[in-house]
């Protein structure tokens, strides 16, 4: 499940970024200025960051109103990058993601129920490997602006955290004083702008 923190209509909601863009229509994931990273512990003392290099969203709202949107996201397992070519490609393995058979990692059947003003549940269906689960996130709105050549943008960042092992990503090893080598819990940050079509 999502956590947001949304005005409640876009239509009126109170930004200095611009208050006159309508949210109804449908919206693409703007892989320029989107990232989607994970931090995960290793060796018990430090993390280590990556991130996935190709994905693409799309949020449909018919209403203006957003607990109304529609959202499915997807991340291909193969472009994960930790900087380091061994390590990413045991990510890619049967030890993890196995991205030869499960190319994709999906959130499906996302659903917005407003819990207070400005703040909103956004529950997701996230697909890891062949493990669906339901996943909860913190949502920070940045607003809606025209970039440089007229475009309508949309713009927020998500976080959460999951525990691996619940996706089937159960591989480790132990460390000499007993701590597991990966983490099994992960922090899941998307910084995601959307264009609006």
């Amino acid at each position: 499940m999502f956590k947001l923190k949304f005005a409640p209509n876009l239509k009126t909601m109170e930004t200095t970024v611009n208050t006159n863009i309508d949210l109804k229509g449908n919206w693409t994931i703007d892989p320029v200025h989107t990232d989607i990273g994970f931090t995960v512990n290793h060796l018990v003392i430090s993390h280590v960051n990556g991130s996935f290099e190709k994905f693409d969203g799309t949020l449909t709202n018919a209403s203006g109103n957003f607990e109304d949107s529609k959202i499915s996201f997807k991340v291909e397992t193969a472009s994960v990058n930790t900087r380091n070519e061994m390590r990413d490609n045991h990510l890619k393995s049967d030890d993890f993601f196995n991205s030869e058979t499960y190319p994709y990692l999906k959130l499906d059947n996302v659903s917005i129920s407003e819990t207070s003003k400005g703040k909103y549940i956004l529950t997701g269906d996230l697909t890891i490997r062949d493990i669906t689960k339901p996943v909860e996130f913190d949502v920070r709105w940045g607003g809606v602006a025209k970039d440089g050549y007229g475009n309508d943008k949309m713009g927020f960042r998500a976080s959460t955290e999951i525990d691996r092992f619940d996706f089937g990503l159960k591989w480790n090893q132990l460390t000499e004083a007993g701590g597991f080598t990966v983490g099994k819990k992960v922090e899941i940050t998307a910084n995601l702008q959307f264009a609006k079509q």
